[in-house]
Formats: structure tokens, C-alpha cells, sequence
């Protein structure tokens, strides 16, 4: 049996952090993951898809500009040649991270870790103790429980094909769905999407959707609401996905059936309650400490937790922050979920920050809305683009940047300057008055104030 003062479950951001920070603090550390150390963004998640996104985008930006002064062969996308690219980033990162850990001292496991007790975890045959454990091991795909869905192909398996096949279906209408069918059919592949919702990214503003929506049948992609997946066929060489809107049956044919309909907390193979672990569907309940609520030595963050941070690798950093602050100091420091941008790299992206604008209403605030088609502004013009808008909220009475949506090239990076502006209290105003780089994607903000 091994003893440590912090066992760590979870290699990504949530996990490293307050692993290396109790380590030069003198902890020893042990750090588990059953697959390759790196964490989900670096290996399966943002990262690898950025790769994709952006040789996408140089496809899409060139045949946006055709006849406007783009001229040559037809520019296309390359999928062997993509995926080789994107192993240099993603290929290197577990040797990387578990070299990095051991050079700090952590000691590392691999493979499934199980609590036999509040503070006991099995790794294999290894029996670990732990004064204190933190539970950082990401999401999967949420069961659907439908005939034929071990048919269906991961976001991470998706991230690894070889060949990208003629027809693709995408199950789901959140993120995943929407970056992948928008890589897809700039690669030549005729992608559907299939979600059982009346609107696609459900958590985006609506009138900024439905400009999306447009975009996204623009690119060629099939869009199918209010169609719910039952079943999964296999037929042949070929998959038959089964749907129904109410009591119309449809059947969509793929090569290729991608799950795209939601992640959950992979903490089901923990044995949680062995340790005393209270969780729920979005993960382990936890207190505003990011601390379990019926095992006190036990932390959990980023996708594990059950808290009120969104999914997304910076508010997992900041949760490994948050969490080796309070394993150092005693519980002090609390997450702070306002203003968390959040981007959805579709060609072109869809970007938001703070409250959409029913949330507003329904919280009785008294505020302006701000709401503009940008298709014809300059900044979109000048790169072919027909497809932008914004929609900010400002606090009438205190002048605050309630919320900020953005439809549009570089609206990633818009949105980090709104984001920036709300966290740190810059007035609206101040924000429009500012004097930005012309011309300059970020330069539109003055207008959008």
C-alpha cells in the first residue's frame, strides 16, 4: 500500500493544477488516469478540433473570396494529409505530460481507479491512500439507450478516421454536432445533422441561431429538427438512422453515425459511493469550495463537478486553481462562473458571454439591446462573408455589459474583449469609446456598445 497526502484522478487541467501546486508544496502526489495522460482538451477535445477547424476555414475563406481577386485550382481539403497535421500536436502530449509529472515528483498510475473507502483508491493491483483526492476525470458520451447505438462513432474517434466517408450523420445539436458537420462538408462529405430540438445550440442567442442555421444549410449541411433518434441500423456497408417527429417516421442513410447528442461525467467506474462520494447526473455534488458535500477530503472539478461551471477547459483551469488553493490554505477561495465566453468553431463561429436576453427578462433587469446584421459591414465584406450579426445587452441604469453574442468571422476573439470588459467592470461606454486598430475585427466593437 502507497500513502500520499493528494491523489489526483484526472490528467487535464482540472487535475494537473492542483497536483503540481501541492507538489512544491511539499505534498507527495499521485496522479491516475486509465487513458493517455493529457486530458481531454489536449488530446480529444479543443485543441485536436481547432487543428480541423482551421484548415476548414482556409478552404471556406477561399472559395468565399472567388472572384474577388482569388484565382487558380480548386482548393481542397486534404483529410489523410489533416489528420497526419494534427497528431504533431496531439501525438507528443502523453509522454510529454507524464514526463512532466515525474520530474516534479508525482507519482503516476495508469488504468481504472476504484475508492474502496473515503480515502482508499485501487489502481490494478496498487492500493492507494490519500489524505486528501481529487476527482478530475472529464466526460463521455452520454448513453442514449437506443437499439444499435454501439454504432455510432465518437467525438474522439471521429478525431482519429484515417478516411472521412461520403455521407455523415450527426446525432445531437450542440457543439459537437455543429464544428464537426461544418469541417465535414468543407472536406466534401454531405453531413446531417439530427437533433430532437426545435433549434440547434439551444444555450446561444436565438435570433443569432437562426442566421447560423442559414449559414449552415448555405454550407450544404442538412439540418433536421424536432427529429429524435430511435435507433441505429446497420445495413450492408451502410447505417440507417431511424427518426420520428411525432408520428412521422424518417430514415437517414450515413456511412459514418457520429454522437453528438451530450457528454456526462465519466465517473460511473469510480465506486463513488465506497468513498462516501454523494453525485448526481452533472457529477459530484460539491459546495461552493468545490469540495464533496458528504466526504470532506475529497475535491472534484471542471466536468466531474456538479457545479455551475460551464464545460469548457478555462473554467477547469480555474477550477484546479480554485481547488489547490483551498487543499493549501483551507477552504477560502471560491470559482467565479460571470462572464465565461463560450464559442461554438463552426465556419463561421458563434461566440457568447453573460445573459441572453430572455434570461434578462425573466430577471426583471432593466437594460438596451444592441442587434445588427453585420453582413454588409466592411469587415465582412472584405472576406466574402455573408453571414454576421451581434446582439449586446447593457444595464440602463449602471452602464454594465450585461451579455454579448457574436455571429462572424474572429468572433472567438471578439468575445474575449467583451468577456474582459464585463469581468473587470469596464463600463459600456468606456468600451465604445475606446480607441481600436482599424481595420480590425475587434475595431467592430465600437459599434456594437
Amino acid at each position: 500500500m502507497a500513502e500520499y497526502d493528494l491523489v489526483v484522478i484526472g490528467t487535464g487541467h482540472a487535475g494537473s493544477t492542483p497536483a503540481y501546486a501541492c507538489r512544491k508544496a511539499g505534498w507527495s502526489v499521485a496522479i491516475i488516469d486509465k487513458r493517455p495522460f493529457g486530458g481531454t482538451c489536449a488530446l480529444r477535445g479543443c485543441d485536436p478540433k481547432k487543428v480541423l477547424v482551421g484548415v476548414a476555414d482556409v478552404v471556406d475563406w477561399y472559395r468565399r473570396m472567388q472572384g474577388r481577386g482569388a484565382v487558380g485550382e480548386h482548393l481542397r481539403l486534404d483529410w489523410p494529409a489533416l489528420i497526419r497535421f494534427k497528431r504533431t500536436f496531439t501525438e507528443p502530449v502523453p509522454e510529454d505530460r507524464e514526463a512532466g509529472f515525474r520530474d516534479a515528483g508525482i507519482a503516476t498510475y495508469h488504468g481504472i481507479a476504484r475508492f474502496l473507502d473515503p480515502s482508499t483508491i485501487q489502481v490494478g493491483d496498487r492500493t492507494l491512500t490519500a489524505r486528501r483526492i481529487v476527482i478530475a476525470v472529464g466526460a463521455r458520451p452520454q448513453t442514449l439507450h437506443i437499439p444499435g447505438e454501439e454504432h455510432l462513432t465518437t467525438s474522439t474517434q471521429f478525431l482519429e478516421l484515417e478516411a472521412l466517408p461520403r455521407r455523415i450523420v450527426l446525432v445531437g445539436g450542440g457543439y459537437i454536432a455543429a464544428e464537426f458537420a461544418h469541417v465535414a462538408a468543407r472536406a466534401g462529405a454531405e453531413a446531417t445533422i439530427v437533433h430532437r430540438g426545435t433549434r440547434p445550440l439551444e444555450g446561444f442567442d436565438p435570433d443569432l441561431v437562426d442566421q447560423w442555421q442559414r449559414a449552415t444549410r448555405d454550407a450544404g449541411i442538412n439540418l433536421e429538427l424536432n427529429a429524435a433518434v430511435e435507433a441505429v441500423e446497420k445495413r450492408g456497408t451502410g447505417l440507417i438512422v431511424h427518426a420520428a417527429s411525432g408520428a412521422h417516421k424518417h430514415a437517414y442513410e450515413a456511412d459514418l453515425v457520429v454522437h453528438a447528442a451530450g457528454r456526462v461525467p465519466e465517473i460511473d467506474d469510480l465506486d463513488h459511493e465506497k468513498g462516501n462520494v454523494r453525485a448526481e447526473t452533472r457529477g459530484v455534488v460539491v459546495n461552493e469550495y468545490l469540495q464533496s458535500v458528504s466526504n470532506p477530503a475529497v475535491y472534484a472539478g471542471g466536468d466531474s463537478a456538479a457545479s455551475a461551471g460551464l464545460p469548457l477547459t478555462p473554467v477547469a483551469g480555474m477550477d484546479g486553481e480554485v481547488i489547490a488553493a483551498n487543499l493549501l490554505k483551507g477552504n477560502q477561495r471560491k470559482p467565479d462562473y460571470s462572464a465565461v465566453p463560450t464559442v461554438v468553431f463552426s465556419l463561421p463561429p458563434l461566440a457568447a458571454v453573460g445573459l441572453r436576453e430572455e434570461v434578462a427578462e425573466a430577471r426583471g433587469l432593466r437594460f438596451t439591446v444592441k442587434h445588427e446584421d453585420m453582413s454588409d459591414w466592411y469587415s465582412s465584406r472584405r472576406i466574402g462573408n455573408a453571414y454576421a450579426s451581434y446582439k449586446v445587452l447593457v444595464d440602463e441604469e449602471e452602464d454594465r455589459i450585461l451579455g454579448a453574442h457574436v455571429l462572424g468571422p474572429h468572433a472567438d476573439d471578439v468575445i474575449n474583449l467583451f468577456a474582459l470588459a464585463m469581468r473587470a467592470g469596464v463600463k459600456a461606454s468606456a468600451v465604445r469609446n475606446a480607441l481600436y486598430a482599424y481595420p480590425s475585427a475587434s475595431g467592430d466593437i465600437s459599434y456594437m456598445v
